[in-house]
């Protein structure tokens, strides 16, 4: 959630729901692991009860930070970081099929889902500063190496902490997250002349990326159909109503270009410490065209790259697919740690 400090308060929102004051602790659910990539990986190890998924948060600096975490508390760990314009919820069909083997942690960036960061006035919506607060939850929990999982705007805020620690890092699965310029598709314009001139009238017409209309595209363009589940778009619609939503959202558009500028940064990493790549594209996606997963291989020739029949949100049509290409990938990559 976001919250300036004399926004709308938990206790607030309670009473509105006529839930009186009284707090609500979180809580954890059992969520049981899909069948059908069970049925198609019999050699995977399983619990025989379900995965239990719970819910946290931890405190870094003036930031709430809430996390969905599952699995073994001494298995290798996975840090799922997501994307725009959504949250952790959208790793929600995968973390069942990885948290048998692995300790999988997804965290949601400042601005975005049930995070608690302060407003415009006093807290700066930047990819920097994203990334130090991601790099303050790692410390906070104790995280000293750990797998990422980059999508969309997770893919510049993970390639970060990656490049101020490259020890920490086992692997990368990258999973329509962008680190070359190949990967933008005309669909970007909009944004890049925001970046060029930052304009009221650029920034005005980067409004239409936070719309109803564009966020059913983001989920739906290139998706098999019929097979998008309403329950995010409808999520990332509702937190893009809050409070200081778009203009965040905004601000976070314009700080796009430093990713941009750091792409040689990213690549030169890449070339330097050689982390084990694995990419997963939705290979329809308007956005994030798949040019921009083959250019892995130009800094990474061991590189893994797989595209599925999907959209920009691959996880919502293709968890078991992916679920099912980094269990191969990791298994693999992962034996020597």
């Amino acid at each position: 959630m976001i919250a300036s400090r004399n926004g709308t308060t938990r206790r607030t929102l309670l009473a509105a729901l006529g839930l009186g004051s009284t707090a609500m602790p979180l809580t954890t659910w059992p969520v049981q692991a899909a069948s059908p990539e069970r049925a198609a990986h019999p050699q995977h190890p399983r619990e025989n009860g379900p995965m239990t998924v719970s819910y946290d948060t931890k405190q870094v600096g003036d930031v709430s930070v809430f996390y969905r975490e599952a699995g073994p508390r001494d298995a290798p760990v996975l840090l799922l970081l997501h994307g725009f314009p959504t949250s952790s919820h959208m790793f929600r069909d995968l973390i069942p099929l990885l948290a048998d083997r692995y300790r999988v942690i997804a965290p949601d960036l400042p601005g975005f889902g049930n995070t608690v960061a302060p407003g415009r006035g006093t807290f700066e919506y930047s990819f920097d500063r994203l990334a130090a607060v991601i790099e303050g939850f790692v410390t906070a929990m104790g995280l000293t190496r750990y797998a990422l999982y980059i999508f969309d705007y997770g893919a510049p805020t993970g390639l970060r902490l990656a490049m101020r620690h490259p020890e920490r890092i086992s692997a990368i699965i990258s999973q329509n997250g962008n680190a070359y310029i190949e990967g933008f598709s005309k669909e970007w314009e909009p944004w890049q002349a925001y970046w060029r001139e930052p304009s009221a009238e650029n920034r005005e017409a980067c409004r239409a990326a936070l719309t109803d209309a564009a966020i059913h595209v983001q989920y739906e363009h290139g998706a098999p159909a019929g097979l998008v589940s309403p329950d995010g778009l409808t999520l990332d619609m509702h937190f893009m109503r809050r409070p200081e939503a778009q203009e965040i959202q905004l601000d976070l558009i314009l700080s796009y270009r430093t990713n941009v500028a750091l792409y040689p940064e990213f690549q030169a990493y890449f070339r330097k410490h050689q982390p084990p790549l694995l990419a997963v594209w939705g290979r329809n996606d308007p956005f994030f065209i798949p040019p921009g997963a083959d250019a892995y291989r130009r800094d990474l020739p061991d590189a893994e790259i797989h595209f599925l029949d999907t959209g920009h949100f691959a996880l919502e049509t293709h968890s078991a697919e992916v679920a099912r290409l980094m269990r191969d990938f990791l298994e693999r990559k992962l034996r020597r740690d």
